[in-house]
């Protein structure tokens, strides 16, 4: 469990970045991603703009409670390409998001120290070019009630100041929300209280 609610990301996609290193040039990407198919499509239009180039190296983190990342070498010697671009991800202290090195031969091998600080130092530009910004956790609880209990229900979200991010309004209503995750369990809880008033974690 995270001891805050908050997190770094980024606020939009890096500037490009170019990094050279012995006739090899080095471009660094950075991406706020949220899924795979993000990445598969970051990665993918990245492939068609430099269709020339010998490697396309990344990782990325997701998450914040369950982390997923990967570090991909795409055939540099292991663990010199993907690795020291996942330290930066770490060192930043950001998720949520994708960095892509894309290399093109320049006819010198770098050997493994060198490709190591190439990678770092091209993550690390692309992270620098970028905007950091800090979110909250939030969770999600869907608000299920009989139209007669709407204004009990409306009281609550406008004085806890809750998010809604999508309502259902026929016989039963339906009110999804989203709070803090410092302030979900005093939400719940004040919900449960409510006579007539289901409310449960949006799956």
């Amino acid at each position: 469990m995270n001891a805050t609610d908050t997190y770094k990301t980024l606020s939009f996609p890096s500037e490009e970045i170019l990094f050279k290193e012995k006739n090899s040039k080095f471009f660094g990407y950075a991406f706020p991603v949220t899924s795979e198919e993000e990445i598969k499509n970051h990665l993918d239009v990245l492939r068609k703009k430099h269709h020339g180039a010998v490697h396309f190296c990344y990782a990325y983190q997701i998450g914040t409670d369950k982390i997923q990342f990967r570090a991909n070498d795409d055939g540099e010697p292991s663990n010199s390409a993907g690795a020291p671009i996942y330290g930066q991800i770490q060192s930043f202290g950001i998720t949520n998001i994708l960095v892509v090195v894309v290399r093109f031969f320049g006819g010198v091998k770098l050997g493994v120290g060198g490709l190591i600080s190439a990678y770092k130092t091209s993550a690390q530009m692309a992270l620098e070019a970028s905007e950091i910004i800090e979110k909250t956790i939030d969770i999600h609880y869907i608000v299920a009630f009989d139209y007669k209990n709407m204004n009990k229900v409306m009281r609550v979200i406008k004085e806890k100041n809750l998010q809604i991010i999508s309502q259902n309004m026929k016989e039963t209503c339906e009110i999804e929300i989203a709070t803090r995750k410092k302030n979900a369990e005093i939400i719940f809880d004040i919900f449960t209280t409510l006579f007539e008033i289901d409310i449960k974690l949006k799956d």
